[in-house]
């Protein structure tokens, strides 16, 4: 999973069968996650090791087998710990809302009536159980898999509605009114990380003071809005080596570092070696 954009536009499978699988280690261009949403409704499951991931205001360090439920529209990244995750990603509304019965129970989760629990680990053994199948048949795909995957899927939502793993939504959530705020910020970052980007410019988008911005931001992405500003633009410069083949000083300067010195200390920051180790490691792993 690429994970390039904020508000993601990838389409995940094909358009007769919305369901795509991903498998993410450390040769992955993409292996740490900048933060970003998108419509489809994500199942994330450790493999090995821990994945520190955050989830609109909270924060979650998720282990071996645990299974993650991220909703349309929440806002996600993450930070592998010597890890190896996998995804599913699905759109539920022609996947599986082909009846008024199935409909009637999905609706509560598309309308934001209720909140299906993020975390699922060995006390939800049921839950855990159809995530296994549902991975299995998305990684074999042997004959009937379509039908595997989306028998599953029914049976992981029967499963969640018939355990109440869920919450009621309050009417009115005013941390979601802004978290919808970062958005736009999420947004700008994206379209012009290669241009000079201040912090005033970001908050007037969140439509704050500088000040209560900073503190906003920081409370729910765990960094300074120009901290990670970079952090994006050195993840921006990975993919394009990793994924392009283009070269440090070209990657550097797309991704709007015109100090090549100030480059190679913002990508030992966030990546504990260089450029050029990181090139030489791409080499290796080829």
């Amino acid at each position: 999973m690429h994970y390039l954009d904020y508000n993601e536009k990838q389409a995940h499978g094909t358009a007769d069968f919305p369901l795509a699988y991903y498998y993410v280690d450390e040769h992955h261009p993409r292996y740490h996650m900048p933060f970003h949403w998108h419509k489809e409704t994500e199942l994330l499951r450790v493999l090995e090791g821990q994945l520190r991931l955050s989830l609109d205001d909270r924060e979650y360090v998720v282990s071996a087998g645990e299974l993650i439920y991220i909703g349309e529209g929440v806002i996600h990244g993450g930070e592998p710990e010597n890890c190896i995750y996998e995804c599913a990603v699905f759109d539920p509304q022609p996947l599986l809302m082909h009846t008024h019965a199935v409909r009637r129970y999905l609706y509560q989760i598309q309308r934001r009536q209720i909140q299906i629990l993020m975390r699922f680990t060995q006390k939800q053994p049921d839950i855990l159980s159809r995530a296994e199948t549902l991975y299995t048949s998305l990684r074999k795909k042997s004959s009937g898999w379509e039908m595997t995957s989306l028998g599953a899927l029914f049976e992981l939502y029967g499963i969640v509605f018939a355990g109440e793993y869920y919450t009621p939504c309050a009417s009115e959530n005013n941390a979601e009114g802004r978290l919808q705020q970062l958005k736009p910020v999420l947004e700008y970052m994206e379209l012009n990380y290669q241009n000079p980007i201040t912090l005033d410019d970001l908050s007037r988008l969140a439509g704050m003071s500088s000040k209560y911005f900073c503190r906003f931001f920081r409370a729910v992405i765990h960094r300074t809005p120009i901290d990670y500003l970079n952090y994006y633009r050195v993840e921006r410069a990975c993919y394009l080596m990793a994924a392009e083949g283009i070269s440090v000083t070209e990657a550097a300067y797309q991704c709007g570092f015109n100090d090549s010195s100030y480059f190679v200390r913002a990508f030992k920051k966030y990546r504990d070696m260089t450029p050029r180790q990181y090139v030489q490691r791409l080499g290796k792993s080829g």
